[in-house]
């Protein structure tokens, strides 16, 4: 998944907008080239430096050109407003609804991710692995 990605993601349940991102794995692609004629390339949130376009003083100085040579691999999308979370699975992300969500194969992948999550990202890793919806760990 790139980051750019993030800029159009809200959540599905309530429209959070923008949603958290926890990047665990991403390989850097150095021969992508940024061609596009305008920086900065997101519109309304910039994921790779977690900010708010507007906000930022001077956009155009935004590092378009970096962002754009890596894919995220393995993470976690989440919403702060209903503590949902969505992972991001070989380069994709995955928001389904809870009615279709496959609780083995999240509860597993939670699983297999914990202590990375606990490193990057210590403030949410609790509200994902043990309080998140729909799935959590046992603690």
């Amino acid at each position: 998944m790139k980051y750019r990605l993030m800029d159009v993601l809200a959540c599905p349940y309530d429209k959070t907008f923008p949603l958290k991102l926890i990047v665990i794995k991403r390989t850097e692609h150095p021969e992508r080239q940024y061609t596009w004629p305008r920086k900065p390339f997101c519109e309304e949130y910039c994921s790779y430096r977690d900010l708010k376009i507007k906000e930022h003083p001077k956009p155009e100085t935004l590092p378009c050109e970096e962002c754009h040579r890596w894919e995220i691999e393995t993470g976690v999308m989440y919403c702060p407003a209903c503590g949902r979370w969505y992972p991001i699975i070989e380069e994709i992300p995955r928001m389904l609804p809870d009615e279709l969500r496959n609780e083995k194969e999240e509860v597993e992948f939670l699983k297999s991710i914990k202590a990375e999550l606990e490193k990057v990202a210590p403030d949410l890793a609790k509200k994902i692995l043990y309080e998140g919806k729909p799935f959590r760990l046992k603690e």
